[in-house]
């Protein structure tokens, strides 16, 4: 039977019994509707777990180990900002496939301007709710909003969609990719990222929405890196 899996603070399961949170007691509870002697994992958010039996009010700890699933390519998706609720659907997927953190940046051609505390917040809730779907032991981190000239890092990659030389696939697999909004980055911003060092990549011959590429450029880098293999 599957387990539950629930991301608990730092040092939650550092001793062998402990209070279950408030907030994942009302769920197991109230919601999953577990009884003493049942079992759940709980994540601490360091790569490790803790197999825990309810035992009244309690939990106690009966098995610990390091999560296997955590991708040994610490990948970050570098993602302009998008309108609507497109980051959201970024921050599932590709936190599902394996990305470890997520840098959010506003380029020239960003229909949405800015991100809200309450929208951030939102986001983190989403990467927890998705690490703990897809059994993983860290969730990744979620980084404001800043320009794109601050973000640009020599060696990782950018994709652009007019590019015709290199493909994703041709190039030794980035610890950074970025990507860009609706429009696309500019031909201002593609050049600046060349002059800062960063690899210019193309989309192969096809136009995706912003928030395709950020899962199928995951999904390319963590598959040659053995995620899929």
């Amino acid at each position: 039977m599957t387990l539950h899996r629930f991301f608990v603070a730092p040092g939650t399961v550092a001793v062998e019994r402990f209070p279950l949170p408030p907030p994942i007691a009302r769920q197991v509870r109230g919601v999953l509707r577990l009884v003493d002697g049942d079992r759940l994992v709980l994540l601490p958010g360091d790569g490790t777990q803790a197999v825990c039996r309810l035992d009244g009010s309690d939990c106690v700890v009966e098995e610990r180990s390091v999560v296997a699933s955590e991708s040994r390519h610490r990948l970050t998706i570098v993602q302009a900002l998008l309108k609507g609720d497109a980051l959201e659907a970024v921050v599932q997927h590709a936190t599902e496939l394996g990305v470890a953190a997520f840098r959010l940046v506003l380029t020239e051609r960003c229909v949405a301007r800015e991100v809200s505390p309450r929208k951030l917040e939102r986001l983190h809730t989403i990467a927890r709710e998705a690490a703990e779907q897809s059994e993983r032991g860290v969730i990744p981190m979620i980084a404001a909003p800043v320009k794109l000239a601050d973000a640009l890092i020599a060696g990782s990659v950018m994709l652009f969609e007019r590019h015709d030389g290199s493909g994703l696939s041709s190039l030794e697999a980035p610890a950074e990719v970025l990507i860009g909004p609706e429009g696309g980055f500019s031909p201002a911003e593609v050049a600046a990222a060349e002059q800062a060092g960063v690899r210019i990549a193309g989309l192969g011959p096809r136009i995706l929405r912003s928030q395709t590429v950020a899962v199928a450029a995951a999904a390319v880098i963590l598959s040659r890196t053995g995620d899929f293999a």
